[in-house]
């Protein structure tokens, strides 16, 4: 069944924008109306995306802009790195791109971060459109202008806060998603209904085998609800100084699994997933939350097929690693917590409890 495009809204003043949630939009030329800047089009994609929807895009985009340039980075999460980047800068420079060009994310998180990073430094910032082809990506990644790129000791450490012109998700892209990658995505979803939307929450637990068979008025509803959450958020707190930061539930801890791993070792999604579960007995050890709560999420991580236990790190490496989070202040590691079903806070720890933490949950 196909899903009406809707529209979410993020309110920040001269840099507001809409989140497009739909099928067919890549086909539709109307979804990139406004956007031209009266200059060329820069698509930075990965090879296996340019094989499924390059052209796609490229035929949308005839008309409304000069020229359209293809710009093609190593996939995954290993390669969200400076060299990926200095070949976007590279390509630009090269064909002598100016402050009216555009630049179109086409792909998963990683073409979004580091398009949008190069974006946000170029001649000191173009405009950019992200067109999100993954479900991470499309309820997390794309919406709320975080750019990044990864250093070897720390995740998402060298970025920008820089806000796209739209965000356009096409659902029809997530019938090539790789099981393993709704998954990873499935846990970015999972995540608003404790932090922000307990009936959210149960609405997934209950819509679940719907979501894993792609069902498309199903994914329409948790996307379009999941970036509602996100846009609400974002909208008060843009640059992560206070709510902002409970949208890293399962981060601290998911973070540190994947530099203790080796960036694509696991997903994101994955890391995130096992991070919830370990969040989550962090908040019921400090009385915030039931047991029986905790046993919810993790049933449902589990149905997600994510994993619900970390590699053995060893706890003073996961410490270590964890003291190294944006969220940390003066070596203090602070975590997002669910103070009840449907709302969290970011407080400390202290690591004799996140030790036992660890302990409980990594094999």
């Amino acid at each position: 069944m196909n899903a009406k495009t809707e529209r979410v809204a993020i309110h920040l003043d001269n840099r507001s924008y809409d989140i497009l949630v739909g099928t067919s939009l890549l086909d539709q030329p109307s979804s990139f109306d406004e956007l031209a800047q009266g200059g060329d089009a820069v698509i930075v994609t990965n090879p296996t995306v340019a094989g499924l929807y390059k052209l796609r895009l490229l035929a949308s985009l005839r008309g409304h802009f000069n020229e359209t340039l293809v710009i093609e980075i190593a996939d995954g999460e290993a390669y969200k790195n400076l060299d990926s980047l200095n070949q976007v800068f590279d390509a630009l420079l090269t064909y002598r791109c100016n402050r009216k060009s555009v630049v179109f994310a086409l792909g998963g998180g990683v073409v979004g971060d580091v398009a949008g990073f190069a974006a946000a430094c170029y001649m000191r910032g173009v405009a950019f459109v992200q067109v999100p082809t993954t479900l991470l990506a499309q309820v997390d990644s794309s919406v709320g202008g975080k750019t990044a790129i990864n250093h070897p000791l720390g995740k998402n450490m060298i970025g920008a806060f820089y806000q796209p012109l739209r965000v356009i998700a096409d659902l029809d892209t997530l019938d090539t998603l790789p099981d393993r990658e709704l998954s990873a995505g499935l846990a970015e979803v999972i995540k608003y209904g404790p932090i922000a939307d307990d009936t959210f929450f149960s609405w997934i637990e209950t819509n679940f085998d719907a979501l894993w068979s792609r069902d498309k008025k199903a994914l329409a509803y948790a996307v379009k609800r999941s970036c509602e959450i996100k846009a609400w958020v974002v909208g008060q707190d843009e640059r992560e100084s206070g709510l902002r930061a409970i949208l890293n539930f399962g981060h601290t801890f998911g973070h540190a699994i994947e530099a203790g791993m080796g960036y694509g070792t696991w997903l994101h999604g994955e890391a995130v997933g096992c991070g919830m579960v370990m969040a989550a007995d962090l908040s019921r050890r400090l009385g915030l939350i039931d047991a029986g709560y905790v046993e919810r999420l993790t049933r449902l991580i589990e149905r997600a097929k994510l994993p619900i236990c970390g590699p053995a790190l060893g706890v003073d490496r996961y410490l270590d690693l964890m003291r190294i989070d944006k969220k940390s202040e003066g070596g203090e590691i602070r975590f997002v917590v669910i103070d009840a079903p449907g709302r969290a806070s970011v407080r400390s720890a202290h690591d004799d409890l996140v030790r036992d933490v660890i302990t409980a949950h990594t094999a």
